[in-house]
């Protein structure tokens, strides 16, 4: 009678000669003078195998792996990036930033960066308008920066960026055109304000190899309605956050790329038309949202 092992189902002859592959192309790695590196390269090799060998990959599904990660080559570009995507969905973005970002007393947490972050975006000042165009209701939205003792940072940079009411980010579209997006600082008293757009549900990219993957599945590819924020300032820890609006159905659905933080939800309250605006802004008869996000910055070294 053959004997099975329990985590591979193979015989121990078998068992033993995929441990013995194992062994020798971890020890490939023994002569990295990198530390860090050999770590890594070593600590991949054993969990792949392990992979490999717990759900005893056939060949074939072995290569359907390689043409979905071609794929995923072939239509990532500048504007697209689908191994990110990939990471989100699988949740290997929100661990490594869990691992990253340890909490810290009261420090805002962190959450996804998302593909559609861009450099150089437009500087505006407190109060102005980061829409630029974009379709949506438009949303106040408020907040201080502080420290975890309370003391105000001023001059901090506020990036912040989000879809329009249609589901896309300025960049998705072919026109050059640069709206839901910009960048303010945070005064002397450490507040901030912004008009944006409140933010709704919308699908990731899923006309890819992510999204046939995630159909394939049964899973959905929309992600809960949110603002992003990326905050930065000398001698704290950059936060790269969202927030996520109270009431939203796909809270309860789920959110594809499991970004959500309860204490990232938060409140925006629907104004009527002709309601008084913060900064006397004239919507006319358009409704509009106000928000307060009081944002928390851990210190870079603790």
């Amino acid at each position: 009678m053959t004997q099975t092992t329990t985590t591979t189902n193979a015989s121990l002859e078998q068992a033993a000669r995929e441990q013995d592959l194992t062994d020798r192309v971890v020890a490939s790695f023994d002569r990295c003078e990198n530390p860090r590196l050999k770590q890594v390269m070593q600590s991949l090799t054993r969990h792949l195998h392990a992979f490999v060998r717990d759900v005893r990959l056939t060949e074939e599904e072995w290569n359907t792996a390689i043409a979905f990660l071609t794929d995923a080559g072939h239509i990532t570009d500048e504007r697209r990036q689908e191994f990110i995507l990939l990471s989100d969905v699988l949740g290997a973005s929100m661990q490594t930033i869990a691992v990253n970002n340890e909490a810290y007393k009261n420090a805002t947490e962190a959450t996804v960066f998302g593909p559609f972050f861009v450099a150089d975006a437009p500087e505006i000042p407190r109060g102005g308008d980061i829409a630029g165009g974009a379709h949506g209701t438009p949303c106040w939205v408020e907040g201080t920066v502080t420290d975890t003792e309370g003391n105000v940072v001023p001059n901090a940079r506020i990036e912040v960026w989000e879809a329009d009411d249609d589901g896309f980010y300025d960049v998705q579209y072919d026109d050059g055109r640069i709206a839901g997006r910009a960048w303010l600082p945070s005064d002397e008293e450490g507040r901030y304000s912004f008009w944006g757009l409140t933010p709704t549900p919308y699908p990731i990219p899923h006309d890819g190899p992510v999204g046939k993957m995630l159909d394939s599945v049964g899973r959905s590819p929309v992600r809960a309605a949110h603002l992003h924020f990326m905050v930065t300032a000398p001698g704290y820890r950059t936060l790269v956050t969202h927030i996520f609006v109270e009431g939203d159905p796909q809270l309860e659905i789920g959110d594809s790329v499991f970004g959500v933080k309860d204490s990232l939800i938060k409140r925006f309250e629907d104004q009527a038309p002709g309601t008084p605006t913060p900064d006397g802004r004239d919507l006319g008869d358009q409704a509009w949202a106000r928000t307060r996000f009081d944002i928390v910055l851990a210190p870079e070294i603790r």
